[in-house]
């Protein structure tokens, strides 16, 4: 454990893939990393069943208990995990400043931001009842369960339209909610699902409630012009309508794009601020997958070694 007295060496805030990839590298190399979980442990993954494109786990995994493997392994190299919320930084100086809600303040010599991004939902009842049993924020995680299958995706912009393309390869119908009568993708998505003859789009049309009981069995829609219901067989119903980084309490310290991801530097995980260090989902809007949240944690906990040495820190 880490002299309480002193600065840090390496602090990590977020425990999904890529804090705990973090933890294993920086621990491994002796850098006594602090793990601060935030309020969801595991991130996204902890609301994954069956988990079956991620290396070594030819069987497949449950979402929560590879997450479990993760905290073991980065535990067993000697990293502290403290189940704290980091709620304030202070990036002013070589030694950042963190903020825990217990009001404790923490010092390190190099932080690697690990907060994850959580998935935007419609927040209807149905939608959180059957989360896991039909329901699905991610078509390539989850949509090789449904081959085969009649679904339902919801989303006008780019991540709607990639979801339906790509889950049009695996299903004989994807329908395709847009509640506007024009969508916010770019063109050359527009025209990917126009020309994709199992796409059906339902123009000026919502979600009104996802049926089954205990797996999704339809999905009643209406329309907001006029008002007109209707039921659409589904057995799956992919929410498309983005996600949100956990990055607000880096405003004002980090460079973000619009939508609230870190900005790091071309082939690193470096921010503009020296030791400060960005991974996995709060930085990548294009993947989102486990594995290459996992593969940037490992880049950042590099990152940081490296600093560490330069400055004689490690």
């Amino acid at each position: 454990m880490a002299d309480a007295t002193a600065p840090l060496k390496c602090v990590i805030i977020g425990a999904g893939p890529a804090g705990y990839t973090a933890a294993v590298y920086a621990a491994r190399a002796g850098l006594e990393p602090v793990l601060f979980t935030g309020k969801e442990p595991g991130g996204q993954l902890m609301i994954t069943t069956d988990v079956e494109n991620y290396p070594g786990y030819p069987e497949g995994v449950m979402g929560p208990q590879m997450m479990e493997d993760f905290r073991k392994q980065a535990e067993r190299f000697g990293t502290e995990v403290r189940y704290e919320l980091i709620t304030k930084v202070d990036f002013t100086g070589p030694v950042h400043k963190l903020w825990t809600e217990s009001d404790q303040v923490i010092e390190a010599h190099s932080v690697i931001i690990s907060t994850g991004a959580s998935a935007k939902w419609l927040g209807i009842e149905s939608e959180n009842r059957l989360k896991n049993k039909g329901v699905s924020a991610c078509a390539v995680c989850d949509g090789f369960f449904f081959r085969g299958q009649e679904v339902v995706v919801v989303g006008a912009g780019d991540t709607a339209a990639e979801e339906a393309s790509y889950l049009a390869k695996l299903c004989p119908k994807v329908h395709l909610l847009v509640r506007r009568d024009e969508m916010r993708a770019s063109k050359i998505m527009q025209e990917r699902v126009m020309k994709t003859p199992n796409i059906e789009i339902h123009w000026n049309t919502e979600t009104k409630e996802i049926l089954g009981d205990d797996q999704v069995t339809g999905v009643r829609v209406y329309n907001n012009k006029t008002g007109a219901e209707q039921d659409l067989p589904a057995t799956g119903f992919f929410v498309a309508i983005g996600h949100k980084p956990n990055t607000d309490v880096f405003q004002g310290w980090l460079d973000m794009d619009e939508t609230g991801y870190l900005i790091t530097i071309p082939g690193s995980a470096k921010t503009k601020i020296p030791g400060v260090f960005a991974s996995g989902d709060a930085q990548d809007k294009v993947y989102r997958q486990a594995v290459t949240a996992a593969g940037t944690g490992c880049m950042a906990a590099l990152d940081a070694e490296r600093y560490l040495v330069e400055h004689g820190i490690a």
